[in-house]
């Protein structure tokens, strides 16, 4: 499930494989913006933002968003019907697959897209202080929702938000005022995805074994790695949510 790691690590695999070099084919699959053809543009540059991300080319930026199914891929594999966008450059063919957004944007205004944001968790601009003011804004609001909000941080999704949760020893459902240290969880929401930046398979438990590398995530029915209770889990909502009834409360 592409988060904020996810979308980190994606603009690093990007990174290496297209910037410094000049685009030799700029195939773009969605309507608005078939018409534009960046080839002979240097990529200069591929950069993270919570959960988007942006390819920046001569005068254009390319933004997209990953939403809940999207990918972006080094393939030499015939591109089928979910291929969005195909950049190719130095012999290296790159596609963007069921991308949720993908839009061009002048370059020079393309943070316009993401003034909305809160600090990102794997950005320079990341500042807990900032985080934990926005996390406390509305104390009232459910800890799970406050937590999936990218204004108030961004880069955490429903894995990390579960996961978060767990730790913080709270409900899902639990408010924001019921938090007695907010600093330590926006400390460890950081913590936890730095640990993941640079690798596919996520791990919020420190034990990276098949099986072993989430709390609660995905594991309802199962027992608690801390406590022996079951996992429970509800998906009545918008989002799928795990909890142990015994750690959290």
């Amino acid at each position: 499930m592409p988060e904020g790691d996810t979308v980190f690590h994606t603009a690093e695999t990007l990174r290496k494989a297209l910037a410094g070099r000049t685009l030799t084919r700029c195939d773009i699959r969605v309507p608005r913006f078939a018409a534009v053809d960046l080839t002979g543009q240097v990529v200069d540059e591929v950069l993270s933002r919570g959960k988007h991300l942006f390819i920046r080319i001569g005068p254009a930026s390319i933004h997209s968003h990953l939403k809940m199914d999207g990918s972006w891929r080094v393939s030499r594999r015939p591109p089928d019907h979910r291929v969005r966008i195909i950049l190719e450059a130095g012999g290296i063919r790159v596609v963007g697959i069921d991308l949720g957004v993908l839009e061009i944007l002048d370059r020079q205004h393309d943070e316009n897209a993401v003034a909305h944001l809160g600090p990102d968790l794997l950005g320079a601009d990341w500042d807990p202080r900032v985080a934990v003011a926005n996390l406390m804004a509305a104390p009232d609001r459910n800890l799970a929702e406050a937590l999936l909000d990218q204004r108030v941080m961004a880069g955490i999704g429903n894995v990390y938000c579960n996961e978060l949760c767990f730790v913080s020893g709270r409900l899902p459902t639990a408010a924001v005022s019921s938090l007695s240290d907010p600093q330590r969880l926006a400390t460890r929401a950081r913590e936890m995805l730095w640990a993941n930046r640079s690798r596919w398979n996520r791990c919020t438990t420190g034990d990276t074994r098949f099986g072993r590398q989430l709390w609660v995530y995905g594991r309802a029915g199962q027992e608690c790695r801390r406590c022996g209770a079951t996992i429970q889990k509800d998906h009545t909502g918008d989002r799928v949510t795990y909890w142990c009834p015994a750690c959290q409360r």
